[in-house]
């Protein structure tokens, strides 16, 4: 089995990819890192230029949270998914059989999150597997 943990280097992502990097050392897991980011139209000719925007700051993003799983001696694999944040983590998740899916909350309040459908929102009522939300560090509000 394997622990997924979307990863974007905001704040609570990198205190998600503490989290998570603890938890697979002492669960034996894999580490599967994801980056998920959909332009936001899939038509037009900024398109292509858009996307491979997205790639190139994922690419970035997983070379970064991998290096640190792996010196904290964690097997890490990426996944690099052009879709919606949420459901990039569920399809990864249901892909890969997680155990569990970790990711880091911005410090937004209930009220914003259930309004704008964050992702820890959404993932906390659409997955059928345990959801791991990690606030960003107190001092990050």
């Amino acid at each position: 089995m394997t622990i997924v943990l979307g990863y974007d280097e905001s704040p609570g992502a990198r205190r998600a990819l503490e989290q998570a990097v603890d938890i697979a050392g002492r669960m034996n897991e894999t580490l599967v890192v994801v980056y998920a980011d959909a332009p936001p139209s899939r038509m037009g000719e900024e398109f292509t230029a858009h996307a491979d925007a997205l790639a190139e700051r994922g690419r970035r993003a997983l070379a970064d949270a991998t290096a640190a799983a792996r010196a904290a001696g964690v097997t890490a694999e990426v996944e690099l998914v052009q879709e919606k944040p949420a459901q990039a983590l569920l399809d990864v998740a249901d892909a890969r059989d997680a155990r569990l899916i970790v990711v880091g909350t911005y410090g937004e309040s209930p009220l914003r999150s259930a309004i704008l459908g964050s992702t820890p929102h959404k993932l906390l009522h659409w997955s059928s597997r345990p959801v791991l939300c990690v606030p960003p560090p107190a001092d990050d509000d």
